[in-house]
């Protein structure tokens, strides 16, 4: 009684070739095949009622459960159905009215379904359930009941059915021995359905972002008279124990709270404890990533960035934190000139420009070495397939499109830091001082010269070396802003990539970019000349000297042009003067011929020839010529 893969495997194949709608038509015949086979279909009228399924089918022909796992999956396909197509005809707008209840009522049917099947299995020496079905369909029935809380907006009973979902899956994979096939099937449906869905209901609930999702089961799940949960931890009972980063909070993070934050050159008391509780997360993690850092030096550069979610996360929650005091405090009546929602204000400034510094590390990371200045090729593997002579294959070269695409991306995160510059000028208190001003003028000059660095390279695959000097020239000048001395900053005392740009960097750039300039230039003069030459070749020929043989050339005869070769076919005159001296000799139509005698005194005589008479035409037989 394979539940889960059962449901997973048809899921897969019907969405891999089409939709929803697309699988709900494969279910509705496949289940119509299974009521014949079963012979569990109504007869007579539509809508008599249908034999009720008992344990006793069960245990006689396990196809019953397909029945029910069958219309359950049909009525879910339905709702899945409509919710898709509803997400493409309006967008983002929010399902209500009729619409919304029909969604509930598909998923409600599916549930019944599965509750139906939970039910019989229940009774194990009937139906000769094992308890590895009983877990998977109440896995399943959980999974429904979480999607039917998600639409009504129940939170807390979507986070209760999911943890359950989510706390019989993982008890599953933990005991499943036997493939490794299984473990990943349960793997895959945790990362794409139940995961999300937690994570969200937890938004809505506003718990703390840096709660872990087996922090979040573990508070969630309902024990209380819960045989399913208890059969579940009998192989391993540390499931339920809290981890992540909500047990670093409570063992190492509540004996390091901060009391006071820094931000340039002021000092001011956290007056919100969550926000505190959330910098001591942040501090937790920042230690964390830089041991990573430290290890795995020679890592990708994606599993380096995928390590700074660690710190993005808790940054994250101390600027939401932060935010909720203020409003809090807004609510209240509180001034703007009271001092708490000063040193608020001050607090929300250094945590938004904390979470910043972090964003844009991260995207330092994911560009490569030199924050991208060094465009290397992708170590491309080797084919391990040999080819037909026996010999091994060579390894191909890295192809233009992908190192378009490459180029494509560095652009994409050099935006987003460009954008995250900007957004820290909203922030209070920023625009008055002129010196941090200054100082993020120089680094939104140094990211904008890689960016511009970027799209040359871009337009140097495309052989446009005009369009990549100027743009290499606009970076050099940015670079030449970014140089100064006075406004950039010495790397942070853990060397973790952030914000932070030091001379070292600036003067590379400048360094990098001043050899690219020359060459480009050299490479556009090199193009001007030779396309000179070749438009001096094209221009204008005089005819060759063939034909102007009654001219005199002032400046020599070029050799290169005496004639047409090879020859072209061209109109010429047809003896003009032989035509009219043989006037006399020609015999033309309608003129009477004329002979020519020799007198006897040797002179050449002209004799008209008498014309012959004219023979009379033959007539028809109406008088007409023919």
């Amino acid at each position: 009684m394979d539940i889960t893969r059962f449901i997973v495997s048809r899921r897969n194949k019907a969405l891999l070739v089409g939709n929803y709608g697309l699988y709900r038509k494969q279910l509705s015949r496949r289940l119509l095949v299974v009521r014949k086979k079963l012979k569990y279909s109504s007869k007579g009228r539509k809508y008599n009622p249908k034999t009720p399924i008992v344990a006793e089918d069960i245990g006689s022909n396990h196809e019953f459960i397909h029945l029910l796992l069958l219309a359950a999956e049909r009525a879910w396909a339905l709702a899945m159905h409509i919710k898709s197509t509803h997400a493409a005809d309006v967008g983002t707008q929010a399902v209500t009215g009729s619409t919304k209840r029909h969604i509930i009522s598909r998923f409600q049917k599916a549930s019944n379904y599965a509750t139906q099947l939970v039910t019989l299995l229940q009774e194990q020496e009937k139906c000769r359930a094992s308890t590895q079905s009983i877990l998977e369909a109440r896995a399943y029935q959980q999974s429904l009941r979480g999607s039917i809380a998600f639409e009504k907006g129940s939170w807390k009973r979507c986070l209760q059915s999911y943890s359950e979902t989510r706390l019989l899956y993982t008890a599953l994979a933990q005991t499943q021995g036997s493939g490794a096939r299984q473990d990943d099937l349960f793997k895959d449906l945790l990362s794409t359905t139940v995961d999300p869905s937690l994570r969200y209901a937890a938004y809505q609930l506003k718990l703390p972002r840096t709660l872990s999702i087996e922090t979040i089961v573990a508070r969630y799940v309902p024990r209380e008279n819960n045989t399913f949960v208890t059969q579940a931890l009998k192989p391993n009972p540390d499931l339920l124990q809290e981890s992540g980063a909500a047990a670093t909070k409570s063992t190492t993070g509540s004996a390091h709270i901060p009391k006071t934050i820094n931000w340039r050159s002021r000092t001011v008391n956290l007056e919100d404890a969550s926000t505190a509780q959330a910098l001591a997360c942040l501090s937790a993690a920042e230690a964390n990533l830089a041991s990573f850092l430290a290890v795995h030096q020679n890592t990708d550069r994606r599993a380096k960035a995928a390590a700074y979610d660690g710190v993005l996360l808790p940054s994250q929650e101390a600027v939401d934190a932060t935010k909720t005091a203020i409003d809090e405090l807004t609510v209240e009546g509180i001034s703007q000139g009271d001092p708490r929602m000063q040193s608020l204000q001050i607090t929300r400034t250094a945590v938004n420009y904390n979470l910043v510094e972090w964003r844009v590390g991260r995207n330092r990371v994911l560009c490569g070495g030199q924050d991208g200045a060094v465009f290397e090729d992708e170590i491309v593997k080797k084919p391990k397939k040999l080819r037909a002579d026996g010999k091994s294959r060579d390894v191909q070269e890295e192809s233009s499109s992908r190192k378009l695409n490459r180029l494509k991306e560095r652009v994409v995160l050099y935006e987003s830091t460009l954008q995250s510059l900007e957004s820290i000028k909203e922030l209070p208190g920023v625009l008055a001082d002129q010196t941090f001003m200054n100082e993020l003028e120089v680094k939104k000059a140094y990211f904008s010269s890689l960016r511009c660095l970027a799209i040359a390279r871009s337009h140097m695959l495309h052989g446009n070396k005009r369009n990549s000097l100027a743009l290499l020239s606009r970076a050099l000048d940015l670079s030449l802003q970014a140089s100064s001395p006075s406004s950039l900053s010495k790397p942070g005392s853990e060397g973790l990539p952030k914000l932070e740009v030091t001379p070292a960097q600036a003067k590379s750039l400048k360094d990098l970019l001043e050899r690219s300039v020359l060459q480009y230039r050299a490479l556009v003069e090199l193009e001007d000349l030779s396309s000179a030459a070749s438009q001096n070749e094209q221009s204008f020929k005089p005819p060759p000297m063939i034909e102007r043989l009654d001219e005199y050339p002032p400046e020599g005869v070029d050799l290169t042009n005496l004639v047409t070769y090879p020859p072209k076919l061209q109109p010429i005159p047809v003896k003009p003067i032989f035509l009219d001296v043989a006037w006399n000799y020609i015999d033309y139509p309608g003129r009477p011929k004329k002979g020519v005698t020799t007198s006897t005194s040797g002179n050449i005589e002209e004799t008209a020839s008498k014309p012959e008479p004219r023979k009379e035409a033959k007539k028809g037989w109406f008088g007409f010529g023919r």
